[in-house]
């Protein structure tokens, strides 16, 4: 009987652990074909997304413009003051006063700074009394002379004697004048103590310090002034340019010229072209030409860098489209163009200008129609849109309804 209990009981543990292994494996495969099942689907849904995208991108359109549009040429520019003096001291001596303030403007005569005069005075003093004993000695020269002329008249005395002392007239005469040069030269030195300003204009920063002992051979001098109302910027164009400008300058035009920052987005000040340079830059191609600005405002500053563009053409009545919409490919410039059954198909195009946010081309296209500006990396011929109603941020493009349109 402990046999047959024996013999049951392990079939009872055998089938227990039977049991348990069904249920595990059971349990494994249930969670497995969940996860097969949930990340297919994902998948699925996610092909199905991107090929959605695909089929209908997103992009946003402007209406081409028929207008007129300038052409310019651009250059890189460097503002250069009207007129520009470096005050330097006409004579030696101790520098005694500076009447300016660093970066004031100052007007033509104003006083700038003054040297000691004092050696210049005891100076011209000394001359003025060498002057009155020369002139004693001329006069009384000339009594002589007129008492010699009556005794040769006599025969009292020689003709030589007359004549010596009518060369010793003229040689007193000759001492007075030139005495009377060293004092007019003493006076100039005095007028030279006191340093004014030859020109109006903006004084620079001063370089030597009051109490400091000037001279006629310092390199920097005292400080540097700078005309910069008007003022003028320099800039290069190519020669292959040069006829079409020297054509209207002829004609008398006055060609308009912009003054831009170096990031080109604020536009500081608009002059006139003023002249040209006689010679081409065999080294670059390039002549120089100079604009003309008043610069009321002194928003250009000496030796500035900035973008110049010179206004040369105007072309009139030109298809016009944000600079964004056209596109450059292998066979050259092209354009998208919105159909009416919302599909859009390539048209090439020519560029005969491009103004900023504005180009002017020429192609099949007319005033009105619809072109791509933005999402272009998605088209090719025939590709079906969706028009976006987001304003776009060109001034030329136009708010479009939005418009949904199925892929087939």
């Amino acid at each position: 009987m402990s046999s047959l209990e024996n013999l049951y009981a392990h079939f009872l543990r055998f089938y227990t652990r039977q049991r348990q292994t069904v249920q595990i494996i059971g349990g494994v495969l249930i969670v497995s074909l969940v996860y097969i099942l949930f990340f297919h689907s994902s998948d699925q849904a996610k092909r199905h997304s991107r090929k959605g995208d695909k089929q209908s991108p997103t992009v946003l359109i402007a209406a081409i413009k028929k207008n007129d549009i300038p052409v310019y040429l651009t250059a890189l520019g460097t503002v250069t003051p009207a007129e520009t003096v470096t005050i330097k001291t006409q004579i030696n001596g101790q520098l005694m006063r500076v009447l300016f303030q660093e970066g004031q403007l100052v007007k033509a005569g104003d006083l700038l700074a003054e040297i000691d005069s004092r050696p210049y005075t005891a100076q011209l003093l000394q001359y003025e009394g060498q002057l009155a004993k020369d002139i004693a000695l001329l006069e009384n020269a000339k009594l002589d002379l007129e008492r010699y002329k009556t005794l040769v008249k006599q025969d009292a005395i020689s003709k030589q004697v007359l004549d010596t002392q009518v060369s010793l007239v003229q040689q007193y005469e000759g001492t007075v004048k030139s005495d009377q040069g060293l004092i007019d030269a003493a006076k100039l030195n005095q007028t030279y103590c006191k340093i004014v300003s030859p020109i109006t204009g903006r004084a620079g920063m001063l370089s030597v310090d009051p109490g400091n002992y000037v001279q006629t051979t310092d390199p920097n001098g005292l400080v540097v002034i700078n005309n910069i109302n008007p003022i003028f910027v320099v800039f290069s164009i190519p020669e292959d340019n040069l006829q079409t400008i020297l054509k209207q300058m002829n004609g008398g035009a006055k060609l308009k010229v912009e003054a831009h920052n170096r990031d080109q987005n604020k536009l500081l000040a608009t002059g006139t072209l003023a002249t040209v340079d006689n010679q081409i830059d065999t080294t670059t191609g390039t002549i120089k030409f100079k604009a003309l600005f008043e610069n009321n405002d002194n928003s250009l500053f000496t030796n500035q860098f900035v973008n110049v563009r010179l206004l040369v053409n105007t072309l009139r009545d030109s298809m016009i489209v944000p600079t964004a919409a056209v596109q450059h490919g292998a066979k050259g410039a092209f354009i998208y163009k919105l159909k009416e059954d919302h599909t859009v198909t390539i048209i090439p195009v020519v560029i005969k200008t491009v103004n900023g946010n504005e180009t002017a081309i020429e192609g099949k296209i007319s005033p009105g129609e619809n072109i791509v500006v933005e999402g272009t990396d998605k088209l090719n011929e025939g590709t079906m849109v969706t028009v976006s109603e987001k304003k776009p941020k060109d001034g030329l493009l136009e708010k479009n309804h939005s418009k949904h349109v199925k892929s087939s």
